[in-house]
């Protein structure tokens, strides 16, 4: 018996990998993060499989209803939002199960950043402009952030800031970031990514403070860089024709089939 922590995407249901899905069917108990998943999701579960919603609950009560279903035989699924690398508190669960010897997996998911991207319909890097796209959020009630990771210190860079888990901080994000980007920065806020009810506002630093509308309030991530609305550009060399690859003579087929 085993607890899977699956990565349940950033909430349109058919955005989990195969093997998330395959892993939920199988499972007999389905923990899930109710405030923030979609129902829609556990669709993947078997019918029979008991569910969870671990949104009242605290850490202690979450490890010791696993340990219980554990015991009595059970092979657990415990469903986040998002992806498992980031924000997603399993560090903390993963550290008692350990304590009490319960074997446990890590199944990644989609990150609201590539469904972000998706919804925008383009890449967030741009050949010779722009190569690095930095996930951060602001201070939390529910975690500080260290000394050293302030939005100031990575604006330096004047890389793409993907700032998640922060806008009802969005005054600071402009404080902050105003001298490193500009009033004339593009920003991007995706609400609800993938959702059904998805909804883009296209601003910029100098105007997301009124643009954006008063539902938005949580589950959103905001997107700053200079490059973001940029059609101008030079192509990567990776499909020149002048190109050397090292696989540009090699057969596709031929070379996987090895």
């Amino acid at each position: 018996m085993t607890v899977h922590f699956i990565g349940a995407g950033p909430g349109d249901p058919d955005l989990i990998t195969v093997k998330g899905k395959k892993i939920l069917k199988k499972c007999t108990v389905c923990f899930y993060a109710g405030s923030i998943i979609p129902k829609e999701l556990l669709k993947h579960c078997s019918e029979s499989t008991i569910k969870i919603n671990t949104a009242p609950m605290s850490l202690s009560e979450i490890i010791g209803k696993i340990e219980d279903y554990y015991n009595k035989g059970h092979e657990i699924a415990r469903l986040h939002s998002g992806d498992l690398s980031v924000w997603s508190a399993v560090n903390e669960q993963i550290k008692f199960l350990k304590k009490i010897n319960i074997p446990f997996t890590l199944t990644p998911g989609v990150t609201s950043v590539s469904a972000a991207s998706a919804s925008l319909k383009q890449e967030l890097t741009v050949p010779g402009l722009n190569q690095t796209v930095i996930l951060t959020r602001t201070q939390g009630r529910a975690s500080n952030m260290p000394e050293k990771e302030t939005l100031e210190n990575f604006a330096k860079s004047e890389a793409v800031l993907a700032i998640h888990l922060s806008i009802q901080n969005i005054e600071t994000v402009v404080e902050k970031l105003r001298p490193f980007y500009g009033d004339d920065c593009p920003v991007k806020v995706i609400w609800q990514a993938s959702w059904p009810d998805e909804k883009i506002i296209h601003s910029s630093i100098g105007k997301v403070e009124n643009d954006l509308p008063s539902y938005v309030k949580r589950t959103a991530l905001i997107l700053v860089g200079k490059y973001l609305d940029t059609e101008t550009f030079e192509n990567s060399k990776l499909y020149d024709e002048a190109y050397e690859r090292r696989f540009r003579t090699v057969d596709a087929g031929e070379k996987f089939e090895k």
